[in-house]
């Protein structure tokens, strides 16, 4: 199933930081029904994804489509690009002007512009799934169902630590985003995951260790793919979550929210770890009973969000059951 990349523009844009953009082309793909004919849910890509959630090279196929999860012929699912992901052939060379807060209000002013008043659900993984709990932050009526995926309302410190450590690979390697997604690459999997996977075997041809020549090829992949621009522009977001910057702590914030708000963790992510997942729904089920966590058992880690679709979709089985969407 595919959909034709649509544009709209966000004009006289101020950014948190102070920086204006008279334009910012917001391009996105709608699958299954016509807007405004069904109930619409937003998907939030993550860093190196895209609006392609589903198709030829959809990267949430197994989640989203007719008979899936997210049915196409019960939903209409509406999925942005991140402006300057590259996937549209726009770029933000001076990344540091934005955060993801920035990135929540274009996506809302990109609804507004569209006519859309209300989501049935928000769903991201990663920094799409922070960018969700920025949305509802700054639009705390617009969502009837938020879906945080491996994420949370902040960047933790490990967070902050990490896209540091990115940012300076990003700016001083010599081979940056085959480099840096090397390194991201230990974050997003589990040492368990790679004793499973390579168990210390040798790659006869290439005389290293499958590991070394699996990891190596993620970053020459990686680069054929993904711009530097938009690396670190995704980087930077990732590191600027906080829906509490400038504004009052979590639980004031977080309590106006009126959707029903599902985490849903991996108790093995190294990057948004299931604690902090915890943490942050033990305390908001202080001020809000429609707080629900669940979780993923695997031994992949963060990617676990884009392997273990058998076990997401009894997770969140309640929340899209076909029979509670009126007609």
């Amino acid at each position: 199933m595919s959909s034709k990349l649509n544009n709209i523009q966000i004009t006289n844009f101020q950014t948190e930081s102070g920086a204006v953009y008279n334009v910012i082309p917001l391009s996105y793909q709608v699958f299954g029904p016509d807007l405004g004919s069904a109930p619409i849910v937003l998907v939030n890509h993550a860093l190196t994804a895209n609006s392609e959630v589903i198709g030829e090279h959809g990267w949430w196929n197994d989640l989203i489509g007719q008979n899936k999860l997210i049915d196409t012929s019960v939903y209409t699912v509406l999925a942005f690009n991140i402006p300057g992901n590259g996937f549209d052939g726009f770029l933000i060379d001076n990344y540091k002007d934005f955060s993801a807060r920035d990135i929540a209000d274009i996506f809302n002013q990109g609804l507004q512009l569209l006519k859309i008043s209300g989501l049935y659900a928000c769903i991201g993984g990663s920094v799409g799934g922070g960018i969700a709990w920025e949305l509802a932050a700054l639009n705390p009526v617009l969502i009837q169902n938020l879906i945080p995926i491996a994420s949370d309302w902040k960047s933790s410190d490990w967070m902050l630590a990490n896209t540091l450590l990115q940012d300076l690979i990003l700016n001083n390697s010599s081979n940056p985003v085959h480099d840096a997604r090397i390194q991201a690459m230990l974050c997003y999997r589990t040492p368990n995951s790679f004793k499973r996977r390579f168990n210390r075997t040798i790659n006869k041809d290439l005389g290293i260790f499958n590991i070394e020549s699996w990891l190596l090829h993620h970053g020459k992949k990686l680069k054929g793919r993904f711009q530097l621009a938009s690396y670190k522009l995704l980087n930077q977001l990732l590191g600027s979550i906080d829906i509490t910057r400038n504004r009052n702590d979590f639980l004031e914030v977080a309590s106006k929210i009126k959707a029903a708000i599902h985490v849903v963790g991996v108790d093995s992510d190294l990057f948004f770890t299931a604690q902090e997942n915890k943490e942050t729904v033990e305390e908001l089920s202080k001020v809000k009973t429609n707080v629900f966590y669940h979780e993923i058992k695997s031994i992949h880690g963060h990617d676990a969000f884009l392997i273990e679709f058998d076990q997401l979709e009894k997770l969140l089985n309640s929340v899209f059951n076909k029979q509670l969407v009126s007609p």
